[in-house]
């Protein structure tokens, strides 16, 4: 856990800040819960079109030994795009420990009801 800053500091490092500091946290908050949904199982259930049939799939990591060790968003290349690079610890269900694992989630910036919110995107 004591790398975890040194980790953040180098993404920081590479990608320097290109969003507003409030779509930021949204996207950081929302790249997290993704995350930890995806690799755990708990929440997929917020998120239906991205984890179809998630109550059929058993989580490949324990929510106990998860964390998310660095992440920051980005721009993608287009004024409505936006990636959340995620860098994480598990123990899988084997019982195999490892850190540095990598994950990114892209966003659309989308509009409803005169909002805007990002919306996460299936994986390809």
């Amino acid at each position: 856990m004591a790398s975890d800053q040194a980790i953040q500091r180098s993404l920081e490092t590479a990608w320097p800040a290109d969003l507003p500091a409030s779509d930021e946290r949204e996207l950081l908050a929302e790249g997290r819960a993704l995350l930890r949904a995806d690799a755990t199982g708990a929440g997929r259930a917020q998120w239906p079109d991205l984890f179809p049939g998630a109550d059929q799939v058993a989580p490949a990591f324990a929510t106990a030994r998860f964390r998310i060790q660095a992440a920051l968003a980005r721009r993608d290349g287009s004024p409505a795009g936006a990636v959340v690079h995620l860098v994480w610890a598990g123990m899988d269900r084997g019982g195999t420990f490892t850190d540095l694992r990598v994950t990114e989630w892209h966003f659309t910036r989308t509009f409803e009801k005169g909002a805007a919110t990002w919306t996460p995107q299936p994986r390809i």
